[in-house]
């Protein structure tokens, strides 16, 4: 058993390795009840060494430094690329969809040249370069100014462009969902654009790794009950689950692909 002052010092220590931490996840690493567990997160927090969400904590400084897309692409490759084959299944012949910019993302429309008849619609410069050959697909750019760190074409021109379209399916990429602070982003302006996709969209549905969830980044998108649909790969806790449902999510956790 730990002293007191060793465990919120490697509770600590263990939230910034992982980027967040669960109540019931805590309890069983330093084998003590959630209630003792609570009490050391809120005096951490008091110490201003993290921050609490509901059912348990993050790191306190905000992810305000987004990596390029370069950087993103091979993060946790393997678990995007089972989440993007699983949201193959909830895509129709006929379907018009929105591909959000991200590199889940990007491996979905690396998935489309199957489809026969399908009309995409993406502010993402890389989805664009993947799908601008196949002639069998209709796809629109909303245009707009070109972000390098995440290759989005984002502001008023993609907004208005948005504003004048629906789509049966949005695909949402993000960067941080937590359910306290929502749906967040490091750009404010990439964040206006992901507002107005999900207002053009009759079904919203976020693709997105385990990493995602615990964190929080400055701007924030949208409120966790804006999503309908979440597809995640199976390294995201039980607990976690549960916090999305509990927000009305209905979610799909699909295992990673084999190397």
């Amino acid at each position: 058993m730990l002293f007191e002052e060793e465990r919120k010092r490697k509770i600590v220590e263990y939230i910034q390795s992982h980027g967040r931490a669960l109540v019931p996840e805590l309890a069983d690493r330093f084998q003590v009840s959630e209630s003792t567990v609570r009490r050391d997160l809120r005096e951490l927090e008091e110490a201003k060494l993290l921050r609490r969400t509901h059912g348990g904590a993050v790191l306190l400084q905000q992810d305000s430094v987004e990596p390029s897309f370069v950087e993103k692409e091979d993060r946790y490759r393997l678990q995007k690329e089972g989440v993007a084959q699983k949201a193959l299944s909830f895509i129709d012949e006929g379907d018009t969809i929105f591909l959000d910019s991200g590199t889940t993302t990007y491996f979905i429309a690396k998935h489309l040249r199957n489809f026969q008849k399908l009309t995409v619609v993406t502010n993402s410069n890389m989805v664009a370069q993947e799908l601008n050959q196949l002639k069998h697909l209709d796809l629109l750019l909303t245009g707009g100014t070109l972000r390098y760190e995440t290759q989005a074409m984002v502001g008023p021109i993609a907004d208005r462009a948005i504003d004048s379209i629906r789509v049966n399916k949005l695909f949402l990429a993000i960067n941080g969902i937590d359910p306290d602070a929502g749906l967040t982003t490091p750009n404010l302006t990439e964040a206006e654009t992901k507002r107005r996709m999900i207002q053009s969209a009759k079904q919203v549905i976020l693709v997105m790794d385990h990493s995602k969830f615990g964190k929080v980044s400055f701007a924030k998108v949208a409120e966790l009950s804006d999503i309908h649909h979440c597809i995640v790969d199976d390294e995201l806790p039980a607990q976690a689950v549960r916090a999305m449902e509990a927000e009305g999510i209905k979610v799909t956790v699909v295992r990673r692909l084999e190397q």
